[in-house]
């Protein structure tokens, strides 16, 4: 699509859908993911199959992203307006929160990361966890919802 930026050696596999986002160098985007427009993910990241990252999240440089990770970026999601009308773009663009990622982070498998939350730097997110806030620089969290299970003390 014409207002997707690519960085550098990006490996796009087949069945995707990118629209209006920016991808950094040397990422690598698996097969059947979604990221769609204002979304920015940074250098060297690798973005499993089966993820949805919709609009307004931003992922820093150096991150996993597990399979099927999703992310949401409406915390009350209507279909219809009090009169019964079809919501509009205008009527979600009201509710609609960003999402930060930092750096280094690694979110496992079927996680799913409610919107408007940062998770700073160096942090890991255990595999089918549910994110409800903010996570800390270098700590792991897991669960439903996720909860700090320790810090990071050394790169692994």
């Amino acid at each position: 699509s014409d207002d997707v930026k690519l960085g550098k050696g990006v490996k796009l596999s087949k069945f995707i859908n990118l629209y209006g986002c920016i991808i950094g160098d040397n990422c690598k985007i698996g097969a059947f993911v979604e990221v769609q427009k204002n979304t920015i993910i940074g250098k060297n990241c690798k973005i499993s199959s089966h993820t949805f990252i919709c609009e307004g999240v931003n992922i820093g440089d150096n991150c996993f992203v597990g399979h099927g990770v999703m992310f949401i970026n409406d915390i009350y999601p209507k279909s219809a307006n009090p009169d019964g009308s079809l919501q509009t773009e205008e009527d979600w663009a009201q509710r609609f929160t960003k999402t930060h990622i930092g750096n280094n982070v690694s979110i496992g498998s079927n996680a799913t990361i409610l919107c408007g939350i940062t998770i700073e730097d160096g942090s890991m997110i255990g595999a089918g966890s549910v994110v409800t806030k903010d996570i800390p620089p270098r700590q792991i969290w897991a669960g439903n919802p996720a909860k700090k299970l320790r810090n990071l003390t050394v790169d692994k």
